[in-house]
């Protein structure tokens, strides 16, 4: 069934790395911490015999890493059939930066992960039936793409912050798909989100008492992580997927449940909002989704 590349080998990208290598795909997590990352791609080689797991180094904080995996990608693979761009941060209590001086949510969890879909597209065009897989979240629902500040340097609110991050990565997905049936590029964007899930975002302990409070009651009620990947695997392997289609848990407010198609804000899927992203985006990160 091909490789796919993961970022993140913890959580939701663990389980969608292994629930991937069980039906036979190569996979290779892309990760920023090389020792917790072939601990993962261990235990799931341990787990089946023939799976086929490794990690490479890549910090979506800091540009010059993702180049630097890009070309290693381009020099060691032929194509690529997936990329999850799946790993991110979740909500800081305190304003935080990247290598590129980016803000730490908008510079990761979207710009990192821009420049990297860039940087592999040579990959993905190579392959028959590729696909981009971008991990959404609730919280995009109630974001806007605050173009006068971008990195919050005026004013820094977590939830407003991590929200706009995952708005600008399904804008991402749309717009690349635009770009790709417009170019010929062959690509299926498509984007899923996790629901609520009982991860280390949530059940790590911090010194927020809210936080920790939250957890202790919620961490019960909520899907694992293995339930929770379950709608990222389906965008990244079912035949069901349609190009920029977005899957999430059906059940009451997406939170959990089987997986189906999940709702997408109106700002999600405005053109014009997604092409200037894109061309913002591209102007940030220097790079380009060369044609060919």
């Amino acid at each position: 069934m091909g490789t796919a590349v993961v970022t993140g080998a913890r959580g939701i990208g663990y389980e969608v790395g292994r629930s991937l290598a069980r039906g036979g795909v190569r996979v290779i997590f892309g990760v920023r911490n090389l020792e917790l990352g072939e601990r993962a791609a261990k235990k799931i080689r341990a787990e089946y015999e023939d799976a086929d797991v490794t990690c490479e180094l890549v910090d979506l904080a800091d540009l010059k890493s993702v180049a630097a995996f890009g070309e290693r990608m381009r020099a060691r693979h032929d194509r690529l059939e997936v990329l999850v761009n799946n790993a991110g941060v979740v909500m800081p209590l305190e304003r935080e930066t990247t290598a590129d001086g980016f803000e730490l949510h908008f510079g990761t969890n979207h710009l990192g992960h821009f420049a990297l879909a860039s940087a592999l597209l040579p990959l993905l065009r190579a392959a028959d039936a590729p696909r981009v897989v971008v991990v959404g979240s609730l919280a995009h629902r109630r974001a806007d793409i605050d173009f006068d500040d971008l990195q919050a340097e005026r004013s820094y609110r977590r939830i407003k912050a991590y929200g706009q991050s995952k708005l600008a990565t399904l804008l991402f997905m749309s717009e690349l798909q635009r770009r790709s049936d417009a170019g010929g590029w062959g690509l299926i964007s498509t984007g899923a989100h996790p629901g609520f899930a009982r991860t280390e975002a949530i059940s790590r302990p911090d010194d927020s008492y809210a936080k920790r409070a939250f957890s202790k009651v919620m961490s019960p009620l909520v899907p694992t992580a293995e339930s929770a990947a379950r709608p990222i695997v389906h965008a990244a392997t079912s035949t069901e997927v349609t190009r920029a289609g977005y899957y999430g848990p059906s059940g009451p407010g997406e939170i959990g449940g089987r997986v189906g198609p999940a709702k997408l804000a109106v700002r999600a899927q405005d053109p014009a909002l997604a092409a200037r992203m894109w061309d913002v985006s591209e102007a940030l990160t220097a790079v380009r989704f060369a044609p060919d």
